[in-house]
C-alpha cells in the first residue's frame, strides 16, 4: 500500500507499507532549484550535518547511539532530479518487528535523526569549522575523481555543452573553485534558507501504520517555523549551441561521445517505447552497437548508450584508438539509421524489453530500492505508477521503436583525445 500524506505545508511523507522485509528505510530530503554556485553547498550540508549533533558531538558518539538502535545506519543524499536537487539523509533501521518487546525503533532513531538535522553545534555564526573543512576536502576528492574517470569526464564535458545554461548541465557536487569558496558561516546560512524555504520529501518503506508513521514525521517538524516555496514544475531541455568539441590529454585511449536530443522525456507517454529503443541501440550486451561495432568490426575496447530521461538526451559513449574516430562516428549513425528503418529483429526487441522489465522487477526486491524509485518518480513528476511503468514497457512494439529512433537528432560530440605524450610512445 502506497499513501502519500500532506503533514504541514510543504512537508510531505509518501509512506509504502510492506511487511516482507526486516529492515525498514526512511529518507528525508530537502528540494532546491539546481542552480551554479549552490549545488556544491546542497551538497556539502547532509555531510557536514553528519559529523556530530549537541549530544553525539564526534563520530565516534554518533556510531555509538546507531548501535543502540540495533546498528542503524544515516548515510547523506545529494540526487539530481531534473531540474531539482534533493539533499538529506537516507536511514536504515531495523523494523519494530523485531525488536524487543514494547520497543520502537522507528520512534527512537527519528528522534536521532531530528537532533542531526536540527540540534547541531555553531561557532562564530557557522557550522564548526573544522567539520566543514573536512568535509569540504571528501567533496572536491569526490569531484576530482570524475577526472580519473575518464569516461565520466567526457560524458561530463559532452553534458555540459549539450545544455548550455539549463539547469541540467549544472554540476551535482558543485566545482571545486565553489566548494573551496564555501565558508562556515555561509554554508549554515544557506541551510537555514533550507530549512524555512525548501519542500520536504519523506519517504518510508516498512511495516508500521501510515498514520503512525505521518504522527512521528509531524513530531519532527513541529518546531521548525517554515514558509516553505513552491518549486516550479520540470522543464523541457534548453539546449546549448551546437559543437564538435575536442581535447588533448594523456590517454592511452581515446573517449568519444555522441549527444542525440529527442523531445521524448520520462513525462511522455512514449517513454516507455524510448527506454526499449536506447536498449535496442546501445543500452546492453545485445544492443546494435555492442554487438556490431565492437563485436564484429572491433572498432573500440567498449561502446553503449544511456538516456537521460529528465531531458530527453541519448549519449553514446565509447573507447576507442585515436585513428578510429571517423569510422566509430559513421556506424554510429548507420546503427541508428537502421533502428529508423525498422531493421530490429525480434530477438533484439525481446532482449530490450527483457532486460527493462527484470531491472524494473527488480525495485521490489529491497527497502533501498523501494524509496529510490518511489522518490525519482515523485520529483520526476511523471504521474506514473511503478505497474503502469511495467504495463507500458511489457506493450512496446518494432513500430514504437522505429517512430522514437526517428526523433533522435545529433547535437553536439566531444573527443578525448591523446596529447604530445602518447604521440610520443
Amino acid at each position: 500500500m502506497i499513501q502519500r500524506t500532506t503533514i504541514y505545508p510543504g512537508v510531505y511523507l509518501t509512506c509504502i507499507q510492506d511487511r516482507r522485509f526486516k529492515q525498514n528505510c526512511v529518507s528525508i530530503q530537502y528540494l532546491r532549484e539546481m542552480r551554479r554556485g549552490e549545488s556544491g553547498k546542497n551538497a556539502l550540508i547532509p555531510s557536514v550535518l553528519l559529523r556530530g549533533c549537541k549530544s553525539a558531538p564526534d563520530l565516534r558518539q554518533i556510531t555509538l547511539r546507531l548501535d543502540d538502535l540495533y546498528g542503524a545506519s544515516v548515510s547523506p543524499i545529494s540526487r539530481r532530479a531534473g531540474d531539482y536537487q534533493a539533499s538529506g539523509f537516507y536511514v536504515s533501521l531495523m523494523d519494530d518487528r523485531f525488536a524487543l518487546e514494547g520497543e520502537s525503533v522507528l520512534e527512537k532513531t527519528l528522534d536521532f535523526v531530528t537532533e542531526l538535522l536540527f540540534d547541531y553545534p555553531t561557532e562564530d555564526g557557522g557550522f564548526l569549522k573544522d567539520f566543514v573543512e573536512g568535509e569540504k576536502i571528501n567533496q572536491i576528492a569526490a569531484i576530482e575523481s570524475e577526472l580519473n574517470d575518464k569516461r565520466v569526464y567526457a560524458a561530463q564535458k559532452l553534458l555540459e555543452t549539450l545544455c548550455g545554461q539549463d539547469p541540467y548541465g549544472v554540476p551535482k557536487m558543485g566545482t571545486r573553485q565553489e566548494v573551496e569558496a564555501i565558508t562556515p558561516q555561509e554554508l549554515l546560512r544557506h541551510y537555514e534558507a533550507l530549512r524555512r524555504e525548501s519542500p520536504v520529501e519523506v519517504y518510508y518503506v516498512g511495516s508500521a501504520d501510515p498514520g503512525r508513521v505521518a504522527d512521528l514525521v509531524r513530531k519532527m517538524f513541529a518546531r521548525e517555523i517554515r514558509q516553505p516555496r513552491e518549486m516550479p514544475g520540470q522543464t523541457d531541455l534548453t539546449p546549448g549551441v551546437r559543437q564538435d568539441r575536442r581535447e588533448a590529454m594523456e590517454v592511452a585511449q581515446g573517449k568519444l561521445c555522441m549527444g542525440f536530443l529527442t523531445p521524448i522525456t520520462n513525462r511522455d507517454d512514449r517513454f516507455a517505447a524510448m527506454q526499449v529503443t536506447n536498449g535496442i541501440l546501445g543500452g546492453d550486451v545485445t544492443s546494435k552497437l555492442f554487438q556490431n561495432v565492437r563485436e564484429k568490426q572491433s572498432l573500440c575496447y567498449s561502446i553503449g548508450s544511456g538516456y537521460y530521461a529528465a531531458k530527453g538526451i541519448l549519449l553514446v559513449s565509447a573507447g576507442i584508438d585515436f585513428d578510429k574516430e571517423d569510422h566509430v562516428r559513421r556506424e554510429v549513425l548507420s546503427q541508428l539509421e537502421s533502428c529508423q528503418l525498422g531493421q530490429i529483429t525480434d530477438e533484439e526487441l525481446a532482449a530490450s524489453k527483457q532486460s527493462l522489465l527484470t531491472a524494473l522487477r527488480s525495485v521490489q526486491d529491497s527497502p533501498s530500492a523501494m524509496e529510490n524509485y518511489y522518490s525519482a518518480i515523485t520529483m520526476a513528476q511523471t504521474g506514473r505508477s511503478w505497474e503502469t511503468h511495467m504495463d507500458l514497457l511489457a506493450k512496446v512494439t518494432k513500430e514504437d521503436v522505429v517512430a522514437c529512433a526517428k526523433t533522435l537528432e545529433l547535437h553536439s560530440t566531444y573527443f578525448l583525445e591523446g596529447g604530445d605524450f602518447c604521440a610520443a610512445l
